[in-house]
């Protein structure tokens, strides 16, 4: 009654004192607002993952997921934890885990910093390192999680155009800024940004911190990793989803400066001291030790792609080239949304995203 409007009145005036809008976040929903709800939760628009159907035979290409298991050394790793050990907490700082990946790029373990997935490290980053007055750069097209990383922390945000043929020009981020952040392969082009491109981009922007977010780099890339010596404002983030077949797992990891990996550590432990399990950390380990497996199936998914760029070509698709284990692509007279729901019908589930720019191109793992 009007007694229930003159509160959620309240509220909303309560709401917008507390939680003011910040430019290009996403505003608050024209709903009645809860009154439970903090303000913030009001204005959140939340990611939305790939579609995980429960579908029998189904050829599933819309999540990226590596199609070739993880290393057997790492399942018997894995094994070897099922003990009565799992009573206790596991290392809070994953030093294992830390030392494997600081060998495998021949770095310190001070410059490496782990998570429960790369998303939680990306979560760790936009808040220890992006929160500042100037606002934050990212392409236009790229990870959907940006934004909402910005919306959860309120940082202000400008995207930038990808070039006509969805590369980006590193030229275009050389404008004030509180950090930059990219995907490299980006997501969901594909499209690769050549290791020279952003040095010197890194070369003229040494104010603030670059992230690259590198979760496919292994199908076809030259990780920035070889960089963070030299820059001290370079962060790379890498996931164990793709190339090491390990999205089940969740682990994550970020390579940069000490003084970085600190920032992220105080936030970690903030959070959450103990993110990564006992499993997680033996199967990642033996993940970064087997690097016979890893190459074996990273090449085979290379080779899979240039199978299927072909074959596509061959149906008159438009690929962009690509350096991730998917491809993106368009056809000239046929409508994406019909073709990914044709597809459906027939078992096969692809990624269609419904935004400017790309609505005509479907991501094909």
């Amino acid at each position: 009654g009007d007694c229930g409007s003159k509160a959620a009145n309240a509220y909303r005036e309560y709401a917008a004192r507390m939680s003011p809008p910040i430019p290009n976040l996403p505003q608050p929903e024209t709903r009645l607002p809860n009154p439970y709800w903090s303000p913030v939760v009001h204005r959140l628009t939340p990611y939305v993952p790939g579609e995980q159907p429960k579908l029998d035979k189904l050829v599933k290409l819309n999540t990226n997921e590596n199609p070739y298991g993880p290393s057997p050394r790492v399942l018997e790793a894995i094994q070897a934890e099922l003990s009565d050990a799992l009573r206790l907490y596991p290392d809070p700082s994953a030093g294992r885990l830390k030392q494997a990946i600081a060998d495998y790029y021949n770095v310190m373990p001070a410059q490496v910093f782990v998570g429960n997935g790369s998303d939680e490290v990306l979560a760790h980053v936009f808040q220890a390192l992006f929160q500042h007055p100037m606002p934050l750069l990212f392409p236009d097209i790229t990870y959907s999680f940006y934004p909402v990383y910005c919306g959860l922390y309120g940082i202000g945000f400008a995207t930038v155009p990808l070039a006509e043929d969805f590369t980006l020009r590193v030229a275009d981020y050389l404008r004030p800024n509180g950090g930059i952040i990219f995907a490299n392969p980006n997501a969901p082009t594909g499209c690769l940004l050549p290791l020279a491109d952003l040095e010197w981009l890194l070369e003229r922007n040494r104010d603030s911190v670059v992230v690259v977010d590198e979760a496919y780099i292994d199908f076809g890339g030259e990780t920035a990793i070889a960089l963070v010596d030299r820059y001290p404002n370079l962060l790379v983030t890498q996931t164990l989803s793709k190339s090491r077949s390990l999205a089940g797992l969740r682990v994550g990891l970020a390579v940069g400066h000490p003084e970085l990996i600190e920032a992220l550590e105080r936030i970690k432990n903030s959070f959450n001291s103990y993110p990564l399990d006992r499993l997680a950390i033996a199967g990642a380990v033996a993940a970064f030790e087997d690097r016979e497996h890893f190459e074996r199936t990273r090449q085979a998914v290379i080779a899979n792609r240039a199978t299927l760029v072909a074959a596509l070509a061959a149906l008159g698709f438009e690929v962009l080239p690509s350096a991730a284990n998917f491809v993106f692509a368009r056809h000239p007279q046929r409508d994406a949304a019909a073709l990914a729901a044709a597809l459906r019908e027939r078992h096969v589930i692809v990624r269609h995203f419904r935004q400017p720019r790309i609505e005509q191109f479907l991501r094909i793992t």
